[in-house]
């Protein structure tokens, strides 16, 4: 597999974690929390694969490979750190979600 394969799995598993967060936060939106979890589950397993494969690179280089950083693999880059930052928000959203929903039910 080339470079830019590699460095498009990561964007591709970053998306599907994205996607995946945010159909947890739709379902949270709408009381549904045992599929919110689910779908965050599943955001959560895309963002290991991609990070599986971004230390595969950089054990790569670090251990004396030459690794051509391009701007493609900056962009994979950015697609996951953005893909993290949104899941782990999303997860804290829907926890006042739950307070919200345990408040208006009066628990």
């Amino acid at each position: 597999m080339t470079i830019e394969e590699i460095v498009f799995q990561i964007i591709i598993h970053a998306g599907n974690a994205r996607s995946k967060a945010f159909d947890a936060l739709k379902n949270a939106q709408e009381g549904r929390f045992q599929e919110a979890e689910e779908f965050l589950k599943d955001a959560h397993e895309e963002i290991g694969a991609a990070h599986r494969i971004q230390t595969d690179i950089i054990q790569k280089e670090a251990g004396g490979q030459k690794v051509d950083i391009t701007v493609l693999f900056v962009h994979a880059q950015d697609h996951l750190m953005t893909a993290i930052s949104e899941k782990d928000l999303i997860e804290n959203m829907i926890q006042l979600y739950k307070r919200i929903e345990k408040l208006e039910k009066g628990d």
